[in-house]
């Protein structure tokens, strides 16, 4: 679980690169082109077979902890004193992963399912993929949506990231707090990098302006 944690976490980076590529003002050219590259890369689609491979195992794993959990203490203890010593985000990962998997399912319908099945975006005459984003994160529901499940997801990583190298057996004390700033730093960079797609796009909406090409 760990190990698939940290491979999403790898492939967040490199999709808020390419994510950052809708503000040159270029008209959604260099997002267009990076998008079409990743299509037609037989390395990009390897990899993109293991990343849906890393986000099946990183659910199942989940599930799995969460009922050997349970089941190692059916009844519980009279007094809860992890509620005063853990932190909540530590106890309930599984809640907030559960929103992200909820996300993650509507993000690939949204994009990945027009784009790469169905046929619907990308080809001549038709909304290209930057075309696509800005008109998704232009309406306020979906943007409400992407906002909200970033600050979860961000949430989510702020304990995830350090508890996976944790989980690896990289908890020397020396470093500890090292990891703990890292987690933090890392969580708040996913955060606020997403985050400001949704925020930038529709308030660029709202005032009229075309983000595309405002550099044209």
């Amino acid at each position: 679980m760990a190990a698939s944690g940290l491979f999403l976490c790898i492939f967040l980076v490199e999709h808020l690169y390419t994510n950052a590529l809708l503000f040159f003002g270029d008209g959604g050219v260099a997002f267009n082109e990076a998008s079409h590259s990743m299509v037609h890369s037989i390395f990009i689609r390897i990899v993109e077979i293991v990343l849906f491979a890393a986000i099946i195992i990183h659910v199942i794993q989940a599930t799995v902890l969460t009922k050997d959990n349970m089941n190692a203490r059916p009844v519980k203890y009279a007094i809860d004193g992890a509620s005063t010593t853990a932190p909540w985000i530590s106890r309930n990962m599984g809640i907030t992963g559960s929103v992200i998997l909820f996300f993650i399912v509507i993000h690939l319908y949204n994009f990945f399912l027009p784009y790469r099945i169905t046929g619907t975006v990308g080809e001549p005459g038709q909304l290209t993929v930057a075309e696509k984003c800005v008109e998704a994160l232009g309406n306020p529901m979906y943007a409400g949506l992407y906002l909200v499940s970033i600050i979860i997801l961000a949430w989510h990583i702020s304990h995830g990231f350090g508890s996976a190298f944790h989980s690896l057996g990289l908890n020397n004390k020396k470093y500890a707090p090292i990891l703990k700033k890292a987690s933090a730093g890392f969580a708040i960079l996913i955060g606020v990098g997403f985050a400001a797609f949704p925020i930038i796009i529709y308030l660029a909406k709202v005032m009229g302006k075309d983000i595309l090409h405002w550099n044209m």
